[in-house]
């Protein structure tokens, strides 16, 4: 729906003048240009457009008020026309001239005609036909003009609008004046709130440095932030009505490979499942694998092993990689060993964290093959992802205090639940079209001949890659439109930790498989993990793949292009695929547990599930092809114009050979009718009439010779006629899609246009960011609401699939809350906040950035092919959401129906480096994509003037037809005046490290080149081009506001061969009509920088201005005079006229020469006699040569100075030339090296400010040092260490007392309190800080607790303590700041969410990004577990000891102070070609040596009271007071304490690591101390060397790996530059202490007393002091600092001393007026290590410092001690006495008894191989077991690092042995012994000797919670306790996971120094000497077969006893029986017979 108002004219007017009309309805206010000069008529003739989303009510008001216009006051109004608009909503259009009103409703005489028209959707009202409105009479383009959108530099017209962008009721300034920034002042608006008519137009006040008024477009009654500055690179902002902007940016960066490295460090292993495991960490990275050492009998295993893994692949390649980590069983050289667990993510998920890095974090392990079974254990790991440049910030790694809380360290990105489920991932894959042939049509010959049918040349089957699993379907035989049906299942956790799916058709061949096409599905857009979010879900929908030509070939140079890397040239194929997820629930029973991926049939889809089809109509006219390459130029040329197949005539439509084939109107997807496509091919150009009476498409112009432009390009004739194309396709309409992408992306593109405004203000100082900054705000809210009310009124299309629907109401969300925050901070931004919420912004940016990209595609791109000879040279591809049209402008394509610059290019690979930074060919075109019934409209974007060539046909319907090509009869001739002025910081493109840079100028079918100057980087050409008699078609009005770009390239002149591409970029024209007059404020234009790229990199910036002028009648003696050439010498080179150059002044340039550095040979010749010039805008000054180079390679003359002319307007400076010549025999020079430095701003001299009382203080010059005296940098070095910050408050004498602690801790954050200049300060030390210290110690203890000794001996402190402690400090710091960090984040947080109260809490923004309560619960977790380690770090500080500390920096001491420039600066010299990659990092080849020296330029003349003061010295000039450059001896002692993160250099993943350190000709080997196998060594060494400055000034710090056979490998190295260090005025000779002691570990190192400093540094800086005075006092200057006066001295004697207060004065120096500059403390600092051949990638980090003492001073004592410490032997012994309820595992054989044969094994952890065991004790049949045992180990210790130190050889290969430094860990382990199978293991327990619970004093108390509950429990450590006793639980965990208790042991752990356990020695077991009694044991304790009468009398006896006797008794009895029935006969015969 849209209201359009078309106002016509206003009659009658009184008078002359300038007049302007403003149209209002529903509050939006839209103005027309402004008339000038015009008498009683004022022709306005403009159409406004209000889009609106509801009906236009019967009631609703339009008001047009008309203005006479003034630009220095406020517009006056002339009167007033107001209209109901009943009239309009009945009958939809209407034509009113009707009288206006003036302010007292009074009709006066002037008449408005005016006519409106509204139309609806559903064309219930209004004229409706042919899907578009009819043409509105009088408006000649067919375009509704409507808001305006910038401030455009200089060439914008009031008129110039654009139809489409978001944001409405923007007036246009017209920029004029002087100045390329102009500073803007912004009046305020009057502007009421409900009246309209009183609605007054904002004053806009321009002045720019000249002070020139500027002159402004129509106003309107805005906020003036809205206005949008021009963008220095002008072209880019300048987006009008009929032109889009081209896109500079060249190259395609995707697809090239980089350097990456992945370090991974495995810490150790936790909670692992399975029993007495030996576990192994795989490291898995695409397909390479490393492995750690395994570890025995523990499922607790400590590494601490480094990996290192180096790639060189293309970004997407590379974060596609899948990290796999995993832990295998038991894997030897015979077995692979059994899998416990994996983890796995993928490398782009490391990358995206904050530093690229997790640190310290536990990866979960799950079992692929049982997705039931939970958590398999964590590995505790460290990874890093670094590329090219990153730098890593690694936490400080000296004694990490264990984090042992697992679930709050999970190796998790922000925002992911720690309890992951697993789900199922459903990829559906349906079927596919447009599949090209991947045979040759001679082997389709064969196979015809063969089989005797035709067969489609391919046989295809999907493949679909994801989180390192792949899954395939079956492959359909011989089909280009192949049908699946199939579904991909896998089974994976989610959230996943991969990113990118990767589906992916491929050919299936006998030989190799090869892709098709590739497409990646970002699950992070298909789905939305907020409160209100959804599962990952996409589709049915079709995805396009692009990728090579179709053309087959048997090596198809371009096939990485379709495995998707880099921009794909041409349509493949299309396929339809749906995702879904499904959460398992692991629980139920019938789930498969396998994780193997799974393919299954799925039922078929109907059509329409995918959206109706419609016919598109798709129109292009090529309006002119210039820049042709001259490879190129000699065959005829022909554009070809595809969407999808549709429109390719060479390789597009592969017909099916099935019959199968669809007709057109079901839609046949890729593929045009057959008859069609033959038609085609037969006759591409004339139009035959099809079936039903409808076009064919014509999609290629006519081939064409091209003309030469010049030497290097051609152009093809289009002049008048232009020819075009058309293509009608069939898709399934998805425009919704696009469309609400459009408004999002122009949103998005407006805001980005916005910051570049704000960034620009805030670069150029120009006035008020933050108005701009609200104005940006401003549009940004109007945009999301009118997001929400555009994207709100979708109707239910068909084929709306679940994802559209969620994504719509998810991107409604967003934009709605995205609009309420930027109205929120919009009310926040202060001046002082610009920059912060500029980033809060940016982050908006980059979130409307990625809703804006539509996941599931509709139409395909559209390509742009430049053919020659029928073969395809370059291309362009063209979004087709960027032409599609809509009725609504918000959701049409940014280059619809406009004219768009389009530079093609070459495919692929050949599009890399110089290649791709060349222009194929440039074309000016026009596109149109839209639904074939609204075609009406197509040609309404043309430039005016032209008719219409259609084909001739015998057809009725001529109408309908579009044209074949366009006449243009209307002509206008114009002259280009191009004002090249001067460019800089080009590339350097020959080999002396300079250029011999010219322009040429390109203007539509015209070129120019500039002249060539020779040797230089920054060519001020100071040229005028001329262009005359440049022919440009259409209206002349449409010209005036909308020229076509000018394309301006920088060529390297050679003298061999053709020009150097060095880099291009656009500008844009000011245009002057015939009728205009040449003045003031459009002319003379300005001076602009233009941004010029070399691909995707500036390369430099192009001073220039343009104008194009129109030829009338008169011809050319009409247009404005040109001076002739002024200087004659130059020829006949114009120079660039007066009024456009910049206005100059006289400036005066001293220079100071100090000396040259490391020059390299030139031409095989060393340097021996060099000489700097320096040269700036012509003029210059050479220094004296330094006459031997090797002897004394300083500057005899230090100061010179020259004067010269440079603008007024700073940021128009020229750039300064450094050069370095050799002065060779016979006059000759050759060039060694040169430097430009681009800005001089720095080196700019402010004068001093006449109000101070103190003035000589502010003098300084803009990079903050002094220039009179000899004082420092006031630039305070930000660091989280200038920490002690005094708390200053204020007396009424003036004096200023600084209270300082003497150990100031993190507690405090006060603020700093400056000091004036000319108030006395007092400053006073705390002493009594100590005592308090003291009083807090005595704590109260637990009780239990045995009191400990705190008070650690000083003599027991070393150099190493206080390292430690500082490093504690350090980290404890940093805790601080993240706390307090975070805590800042959270207020923030919730002053939005209370400001903003109507925001829905599930949109509130985490730090900008997503709202979602979970991720912030969770940062807030974290928060109060950070904070409450600060908390404890604050609290524990008291109780520790108190040692003096040293500053730890994690980054280099010059990062830290500015590269100590802070008076002599360090210029690198350039020489040879600059490097073709985008990456500057390759400068560093081309550094071929360093000049060391300052700049001082200021205005002439200079005041008087400058050289009056005391001791000026005239030649010094500026340069007062630095020291003399002559050679120096210098004592030089390096520190080297440790290094970290080595790269391994060994095929063992580690390296033997020793120092070299080299300096000048001397070099220091540390060879036969290298450290075996280690990546973290700790060198502790001190190196003393001599050294003469200048000559020997650079230090190289190297680390080499040491090689038994074979030369040492370097690992990495670091160059310090110690001359400005010593010469620096923060004194970095010798860091200056914290306290001052004269013995013990905290001596004072510097041979100068801190009292013999500070006078030095008095004298140098004249300043009255030091008077020491009673009291603890000193005065500097006018401070006044107190401290102690006394100092203890060996014996302990005090005496009396000024030291302290001197130091005291000396760590404050940073606060002394004028001279004061922070001093270097005693430190350690961290250099990075780099390899040469490696640049940017950090190898390791090394901690060392430096200290230099001059030798003409008393020398320094020895150096300190820093040798590491050596560990500390002690011997623990253990005494096992009993075990209880021990689980009973064996049966017995004769009784079926359960019993266990108990035996207990511990052993210290890292020494597995001296494990000791108990004796057995058999048979226990309660689980109790007595054994009176000892156990002895003895172990090396590091009581600092709380590790043992063990040395052995890694295998018998080994040469030396190894040191592994491992946490102290005692294992007990119980066992169940067996004599015919293995022992069985039933529990075990580990006790930190560190941290420990204390042992339960009975077996009953002693239960499972002492392990599990750990962290609640209080904790002892052996080496306080010393001895312990008590019981503690066995555990193991059973079938389903859980712990379970298996025992307890009652064991005594005594702790001794190996002294101490000489004095009294113990014996093992139960031996000599101190043995312990037997146990006493049951008598059931023994082995059966070893005494079987023992084992029979107690297994049988004891329990059958009645039953053995019963059986005896029966038995006896029966033997009685049998021998009375035996008996019995032979009696009874006996007593028978009587015998």
């Amino acid at each position: 729906m849209a209201l359009l108002v078309h106002l016509k004219t206003i009659r009658d007017l009184r008078g002359k003048g300038d007049r302007i009309a403003k149209v209002t309805f529903r509050g939006l206010s839209l103005y027309t240009h402004v008339l000038e000069n015009c008498e009683d008529e004022a022709r306005f003739d403009e159409t406004f457009r209000w889009p609106i989303a509801s009906r236009v009510d019967e009631n609703e008001m339009l008001e047009v008020q008309v203005f006479n216009y003034s630009k220095v006051f406020t517009n006056r109004v002339i009167g007033t026309f107001k209209m109901v608009l009943q009239k309009v909503a009945e009958e939809g259009q209407l034509e009113v001239t009707d009288t206006l009103i003036d302010d007292n409703n009074t009709a006066i005489r002037t008449t408005i005609t005016i006519y409106i028209k509204y139309t609806t959707m559903d064309g219930t009202v209004g004229v409706w036909s042919d899907g578009e409105f009819l043409d509105i009479p009088g408006d000649p383009e067919g375009t509704f003009q409507f808001e305006t959108d910038s401030l455009l530099s200089g060439h914008s017209q009031g008129s110039g609008v654009s139809p489409g962008r978001s944001i409405h009721g923007i007036p246009t300034f017209r920029k004029a004046g002087k100045g390329v920034f102009s500073a803007m002042k912004l009046g305020k608006t009057k502007s009421s709130k409900d009246d309209h008519k009183k609605d007054e137009p904002a004053i806009l006040d321009m002045e720019d440095l000249n002070r020139k008024a500027m002159r402004l477009g129509g106003v309107g009654g805005l906020d003036p932030d809205c206005i949008s500055l021009a963008s220095v690179t002008a072209v880019t902002t300048n987006v009008s009505n009929k032109r889009s902007k081209p896109d500079i940016k060249m190259e395609p960066s995707s697809g090239r490979p980089v350097d990456y490295q992945i370090s991974i460090t495995v810490v150790e292993a936790r909670q692992l499942v399975g029993l007495n495991m030996d576990p192994v960490v795989c490291v898995e990275i695409g397909d390479d694998k490393k492995y750690t050492s395994m570890k025995e009998s523990t499922n607790c295993p400590y590494y601490n092993e480094y990996f290192v893994f180096d790639f060189h692949v293309p970004p997407d390649v590379m974060f596609d990689k899948i990290l796999k980590l995993s832990v295998i069983h038991s894997k030897n050289l015979l077995r692979s060993g059994t899998l416990v667990g994996t983890f796995k993510l993928d490398v782009g998920t490391v990358y995206s964290q904050p530093e690229h890095q997790f640190y310290h974090k536990w990866a979960t392990l799950s079992d692929p093959d049982d997705i039931t079974a939970g958590c398999k254990g964590y590995i505790k790991c460290d990874i890093a992802v670094v590329g090219k440049g990153d730098n890593i910030k690694t936490p400080h790694k000296a004694n990490e205090t264990d984090e042992d809380d697992i679930e709050g360290n999970l190796l998790l990105p922000e925002g992911v639940p720690l309890e992951r489920q697993w789900a199922r991932f459903y990829v559906k894959i349906y079927r596919a079209e447009g599949l090209p042939k991947m045979n040759t049509s001679i082997m389709a010959n064969v196979k015809k001949a063969f089989i005797g049918e035709n067969r489609d040349l391919v046989d295809p089957y999907v493949q679909v890659l994801f989180a390192g699993q792949r899954g395939k379907t079956s492959v359909q035989k011989s089909s280009y439109e192949p049908i699946w049906n199939e579904q991909v299942v896998f089974t994976e956790m989610f959230p996943p930790l991969c990113k990118r799916m990767k589906v992916q058709i491929r050919d299936s061949d006998k030989v190799n498989d090869v892709a098709i096409g590739t497409h990646f599905i970002d699950l992070r857009k298909i789905a939305n993990d907020g409160d209100k979010g959804f599962l990952p879900t996409m589709g049915p929908a079709w995805v396009n793949m692009y990728g090579s030509t179709r053309q087959y070939t048997l090596m198809d140079e371009h096939q990485d292009l379709n495995e998707g890397l880099g921009e794909g040239v041409s349509f493949r194929a299309r396929l339809l695929i749906s995702v879904a997820v499904e959460i398992l629930d692991t629980t139920s029973t019938e789930i498969v547990s396998s994780t193997e991926v799974q393919v299954e049939p799925v039922s078929n889809i109907s059509e329409s599930v995918t959206g109706k089809i419609e016919e598109f109509f798709l129109f292009g006219s090529f309006l002119e092809a210039t820049m042709i390459d001259r490879k190129i130029g000699d065959k005829p040329i022909s554009f070809e114009v595809t969407i999808g197949n549709y429109g390719n005539q060479i390789d597009g439509v592969s017909k099916p050979s099935a019959a199968k084939k669809k007709k057109k109107e079901g839609g046949g997807g890729g593929e045009s009718d057959e008859e069609e496509s033959e038609l085609i091919q037969q006759n591409s150009s004339e139009d035959e009439a099809d079936d039903d009476g409808d076009l064919v498409s014509v999609s290629s112009s006519p081939p064409m010779k091209p003309v030469i432009t010049d030497r290097n390009y051609f152009h093809l004739p289009y002049f008048e006629k232009k020819p075009c194309i058309y293509i009608k396709s069939w898709w399934q309409d998805q425009r919704r899609r696009l469309y609400n992408s459009n408004i999002m992306d122009k949103i998005a593109d407006k805001l980005e246009e916005g910051l570049n405004d704000v960034q620009e203000i805030i670069k150029t100082e120009t006035a008020y960011p933050e108005r701009r900054l609200r104005g940006v705000l401003e549009e940004l809210s109007t945009g999301c609401n009118r997001f929400v009310t555009l994207a709100n009124k979708d109707q239910n299309q068909a084929g709306r699939t679940k994802l559209d629907k969620e994504r719509l109401k998810s991107c409604m969300r967003e934009m709605e809350s995205m609009g309420q925050q930027a109205k929120l901070i919009r009310s926040q931004v202060k001046r002082n906040t610009v920059r912060d919420k500029l980033k809060m912004v940016q982050n908006f940016l980059h979130r409307l950035r990625f809703l804006a990209d539509e996941p599931q595609h509709s139409i395909p791109d559209v390509f742009v092919w430049m053919m020659s000879n029928n073969k395809r040279i370059a291309y362009a591809r063209i979004p087709s959401k960027d032409i599609l049209y809509s009725i609504v402008d918000e959701e049409t394509g940014k280059d619809c129906g406009k004219v768009k610059a389009v530079f093609l290019r070459l495919p692929g690979k050949k599009g890399f480096g110089p290649a791709g930074w060349t222009v194929q060919a440039k074309m000016e075109m026009y596109l149109w994509l839209g639904l074939n019934k609204q075609r009406k409209d197509f040609l309404s974007g043309l430039p005016n003037g032209f008719e219409e060539n259609k084909a001739p046909r015998t057809g009725s319907c001529l109408q309908s037809l579009p044209p074949i090509s366009l006449v243009y009869n209307m002509k206008q001739v114009f002259q280009l005046r191009a004002h090249m002025y001067q460019a800089r910081s080009l590339f350097a493109a020959d080999s002396s490290g300079l250029s011999d840079p010219f322009a040429r100028v390109f203007f539509s079918t015209h070129s120019q080149v500039t002249e060539v100057l020779s040797e230089t980087l920054c060519p001020t050409w100071d040229q005028l081009l001329v262009f005359d008699d440049v022919e440009l078609f259409g209206e002349a009005g449409e010209l005036r506001d909308d020229p076509p770009i000018i394309v301006v390239e920088v060529y390297d002149q050679d003298t061999v061969g053709k020009a150097e591409f060095i880099g291009r970029t656009f500008a844009k024209p000011i245009t002057k009509m015939c009728d205009e007059h040449y003045g003031p404020p459009r002319f003379p234009p300005q001076l602009e920088y233009y941004q010029i790229y070399r691909g995707n990199s500036t390369a430099g910036d192009l001073l220039a201005a343009f104008e194009l002028l129109q030829i009338g009648q008169g011809g050319r003696a009409e247009l404005p005079a040109i001076n002739g050439p002024t200087d004659s010498d130059r020829g006949p080179i114009l120079p660039v006229p007066m009024g456009i150059r910049p206005v100059l002044s006289r400036y005066r340039i001293e220079v100071l020469f100090w000396g040259l550095r490391d020059l390299k040979r030139v031409n095989l010749a060393q340097v021996d006699r060099p000489r700097v010039d320096i040269e700036c805008a012509g003029r210059g000054v050479q220094s004296a040569p330094i006459v031997n180079f090797k002897k004394n390679p300083n500057f005899s003359t230090l100061v010179k100075w020259f004067e010269v002319d440079l603008p007024e307007n700073e940021l128009l400076h020229p750039p300064l030339n450094i050069r370095v010549v050799d002065c060779r025999a016979f006059g000759r020079y050759t060039l060694v090296g040169s430097h430009a430095v681009t800005s001089l701003r720095r080196f700019i001299y402010s004068p001093p400010d006449k109000t101070q009382n103190n003035w000589a203080s502010t003098a300084r010059l803009m990079n903050g040092y002094m220039v009179l005296t000899n004082g420092g940098s006031q630039s305070r070095p930000s660091s989280p260490y200038s920490r002690t910050l005094p708390r200053t408050l204020s007396h009424p004498t003036g004096d200023v007392i600084v209270n300082m602690d003497a150990n100031p801790s993190v507690r405090k954050m006060d603020t700093v309190v400056k000091l004036d200049a000319s108030s006395d300060a007092v400053i006073k030390v705390d002493v009594n800080e100590e005592a308090k210290e003291e009083k807090k110690k005595k704590k109260k203890k637990k009780k239990g607790e045995v009191e400990e000794d705190d008070e650690t001996d000083e003599r027991m402190l070393d150099w190493w303590s206080k390292y430690f402690a500082s490093i504690e400090t350090l980290m404890e710091i940093l805790r601080a700041q993240e706390a307090a960090l975070a805590e800042a984040e959270e207020r923030e947080e919730q002053e939005i969410a209370a400001e903003g109260a109507d925001i829905k809490p599930d949109d509130l923004p985490v730090k900008g990004s997503k709202g979602k309560e979970k991720s912030r619960d969770k940062s807030r977790n974290k928060d109060k577990k950070k904070s409450h380690h600060a908390g404890e770090g604050t609290e524990k500080r008291p109780s520790r000891p108190k040692v003096n500390e040293l500053l730890v920096y994690n980054k280099e001491l010059e990062a830290e102070y500015d590269n100590f420039e802070d008076w002599l600066h360090t210029f690198n010299l350039y020489r040879g070609k600059a490097g073709d990659d985008d990456e500057a990092a390759l400068d560093d080849d081309r550094i071929v040596g360093r000049f060391k020296g300052s700049m001082c330029m200021y205005k002439l003349p200079l005041s008087e009271e400058f050289t009056r003061e005391a001791g000026f010295d005239p030649n010094m000039g500026m340069f007062q007071s630095i020291p003399h450059n002559d050679p120096i001896n210098v004592l030089v002692r390096v520190f080297v304490v440790r290094a970290t993160d080595l790269h391994p250099a060994d095929v063992n993943g580690k390296a033997d690591p020793y120092v070299v350190i080299k300096l000048g000709k001397s070099e220091l080997k540390d060879k036969e101390n290298y450290i075996s196998k280690q990546l973290n060594p700790v060198f502790g060494k001190a190196f003393d060397m001599e050294a003469t400055f200048p000559m020997e000034s650079m230090l190289t710090v190297s680390v080499y790996d040491w090689d038994l056979v074979g030369t040492d490998d370097l690992i990495g190295e670091t160059k310090i530059d110690l001359e400005n260090r010593y010469y620096s005025k923060h004194r970095a000779t010798c860091g200056i202490a914290n306290n001052y002691s004269v013995h013990g570990y905290n001596m004072w190192r510097d041979p100068m007393k801190p009292s013999q400093i500070l006078a030095k540094l008095c004298k140098e800086g004249k300043l009255d002091g030091p008077h020491y005075g009673p009291g603890g006092r000193v005065k500097v200057a006018n401070r006044i600092f107190m401290g102690a006066t006394e100092i203890e001295d060996e014996t302990g004697l005090k005496k009396q001393t000024d030291e302290h207060l001197a130091l005291t004065v000396l760590k404050h120096w940073e606060e002394i007026p004028r001279v004061g500059c922070k001093l270097i403390p005693e430190h350690v600092e961290t250099r990075p290590l780099l390899h040469p051949e490696k640049p940017g990638i950090e190898q390791g980090r090394i901690e060392m410092w430096v200290d230099m003492f001059p030798m003409d001073m008393p020398a320094p004592g020895p150096a300190i001690d820093i040798s590491p410490r050596k560990p500390k032997k002690y011997e623990l012994r253990v005494v096992i006495w009993n075990t209880d309820e021990v689980i009973l595992e064996d049966d017995d054989y004769f009784t079926g008894e359960k019993s266990s044969d108990i035996f207990v094994r511990g052993w210290l952890k890292g020494q597995q191989e001296d494990k000791q065991d108990t004796d057995v004790h058999y048979h226990s049949l309660t689980g109790e077991g007595n054994f009176n045992w000892r156990f002895v180990f003895p172990f090396d210790y590091l009581i600092a690092e709380e590790k043992i130190v063990i040395s052995k050889k890694e295998s018998m290969f080994s040469w030396d042995e190894t040191e592994y430094k491992i946490p102290a860990r005692l294992t007990l382990q119980v066992w169940d012994a067996d004599h015919f199978s293995a022992d069985d293991f039933l529990g075990a327990i580990e006790l930190d000797l560190n941290r420990f619970p204390r042992g339960a004093k009975t077996a009953k108390q002693c239960s499972i919670g002492m392990v599990q509950n750990e962290a609640e429990l209080t904790c002892i450590s052996i080496f306080k306790q010393k001895r312990v006793k008590g019981w503690w639980p066995f555990v193991a965990r059973d079938e389903n996971d859980e712990m379970e208790l298996t025992g307890k042991v009652e064991a005594e752990l005594h702790l001794m120094s190996a002294e101490e356990a000489e004095k009294s020695p113990v014996g093992l077991g139960r031996n000599e000497p101190d043995p312990l009694e037997k146990p006493n044991r049951p008598d059931t304790t023994f082995l059966w077969f070893l005494s079987p009468l023992k084992a029979i009398r107690y297994l049988v006896c004891n329990r059958y006893k009645w039953l053995i006797i019963k059986i005896v008794v029966a038995l006896l009895l029966l033997m009685m029986l049998g021998l009375f029935l035996y008996s019995m006969p032979g009696y009874l015969v006996k007593k028978l017979l009587g015998a």
